[in-house]
C-alpha cells in the first residue's frame, strides 16, 4: 500500500512571477512538473498546500505586503504545475501547511483509511513555507523528503541553510526528484 504525498508549497503566481517574485523559482518548475506527473501516474497523492491570504492575515500586514489574497490570480498555482482534477488543494494562511488547515485530517485518511507515513514536499521557499510545514510535519511523526532539486529560496544562501535545517533537525532526507520517483516504483 502506498503511505507516500506529495505536498507542492506555493508555486503561486505571486511567488514566481508576480508580487513576491522569487527569481529562482523557475528552475524547480520542470523538476516539480516531473515530480508530480510520475507521482499521479503511480497512484502517489498529490496535494498543494497554498497561502490564501485574507488582507488583515499577519503575513499581509505585518511581513510581506499585500500577496497571494485569497481568490486572486496571484493566489493561484501557475499553469505549467496546475492541479489535476484527482489532486488535493489546501489553503494555507501562515508559513505552515498544517497550522489551522485541513492537512493532517486529509493525509490521515488517505489510502482508504491507511494513511500517509511519508511527505515529499517541493516547492517555495525552503527557509520558511517549506521549513515550517516540515516542522509540522515532525512534530506529527510524518517522514520527511525534500525534493533537493524542486524547492528554492530568495538566496542561494538561504536555499542551503534551509536544506542543512531540514536534514539536521527534522531528519529529512534531501533526495533529487529523480531519486524520489525512482522509489514511487
Amino acid at each position: 500500500m502506498n503511505s507516500k504525498a506529495v505536498i507542492i508549497i506555493d508555486m503561486l503566481n505571486d511567488f514566481v512571477t508576480g508580487d513576491l517574485k522569487c527569481e529562482r523559482a523557475e528552475r524547480i518548475i520542470s523538476n516539480l512538473k516531473k515530480l508530480v506527473e510520475t507521482a499521479r501516474k503511480r497512484g502517489v497523492a498529490v496535494i498543494y498546500s497554498n497561502d490564501a491570504h485574507y488582507p488583515q492575515d499577519a503575513e499581509v500586514v505585518r511581513k510581506w505586503g499585500k500577496h497571494a489574497i485569497k481568490g486572486t490570480k496571484g493566489a493561484e498555482v501557475i499553469p505549467e504545475l496546475k492541479p489535476a482534477a484527482k489532486d488535493y488543494i489546501v489553503e494555507k494562511r501562515t508559513y505552515s501547511g498544517f497550522y489551522e488547515t485541513g492537512l493532517d485530517s486529509l493525509l490521515r485518511s488517505l489510502y482508504k483509511g491507511e494513511g500517509v507515513r511519508t511527505v515529499i514536499l517541493g516547492g517555495l521557499h525552503t527557509n520558511m513555507c517549506v521549513r515550517h510545514t516540515a516542522a509540522d510535519a515532525f512534530f506529527r511523526g510524518y517522514k520527511i523528503i525534500i525534493a533537493k532539486d524542486g524547492v528554492e529560496a530568495f538566496t542561494q544562501e538561504d536555499h542551503k541553510q534551509g536544506l542543512k535545517y531540514l536534514e539536521y533537525v527534522y531528519n529529512a532526507k534531501i533526495n533529487t526528484v529523480e531519486e524520489i520517483t525512482k522509489e514511487f516504483g
